[in-house]
């Protein structure tokens, strides 16, 4: 308990709790932006619940800042400093492709599916859990987190004064729990809302 205190005193918790919610913004984020400028199969919520977050986006960015946070930070090693990149993008395709996978077992399990079934699509996919060209793409996207999102995100939270970020942390869990209490209590998931926009389409074509 001391020691989750002093991360509290030293805003740690504060700090990863705000990653994680901005990581899952810019996932939605990159998700709807893949669907609907470069596919372009057209808009539908990515995320589980009403707000534009994918919350398995700040899964995978904690376990990057866990696994190779310390990594980053070590450089005296000229031989680690070549191979670094290397390594990094290597983990972060490996841990964000089994996060995925697990991902889709969790959520198929509580909701009945999981949102990114267009893997079935992918040349290369199993199950449309995970696909190859998907996990080079988080590699690709671990390194580009790791070198340049993530310090910057560092240099952004370094901003606000304790009571600030304090603020900001306490209103982002009320939105959250608030966006999920109702979720539960509408019992909307994006493949319901869907249906609903199809239905009002064909409503109005029909009258």
């Amino acid at each position: 308990m001391e020691k989750l205190k002093g991360l509290f005193e030293k805003q740690v918790i504060q700090k990863l709790f705000l990653c994680f919610w901005m990581y899952a913004v810019l996932g939605w984020c990159y998700e709807v932006f893949l669907e609907t400028v470069v596919y372009r199969w057209g808009f539908h919520n990515r995320g589980n619940m009403f707000g534009p977050y994918c919350p398995i986006y700040g899964v995978g960015a904690l376990l990057f800042l866990l696994c190779f946070g310390w990594l980053m930070k070590k450089k005296d090693v000229k031989w680690l400093n070549i191979v670094k990149p290397l390594l990094i993008f290597l983990g972060c395709m490996t841990i964000a492709t089994l996060v995925e996978l697990a991902a889709t077992y969790i959520l198929e399990a509580t909701t009945g599916s999981w949102p990114w079934q267009t893997y079935a699509r992918y040349k290369y996919n199993y199950q449309a859990r995970i696909a190859l060209s998907t996990s080079v793409r988080f590699g690709l996207g671990g390194l580009l987190f790791m070198y340049i999102v993530q310090p910057f995100f560092d240099w952004l939270l370094a901003k606000p004064k304790r009571r600030t970020l304090n603020i900001i942390a306490l209103a982002v869990l009320v939105i959250v729990l608030t966006d999920f209490i109702f979720t539960k209590a509408t019992g909307y998931t994006p493949k319901l809302a869907e249906a609903a926009v199809f239905i009002h389409h064909i409503t109005a074509i029909t009258y």
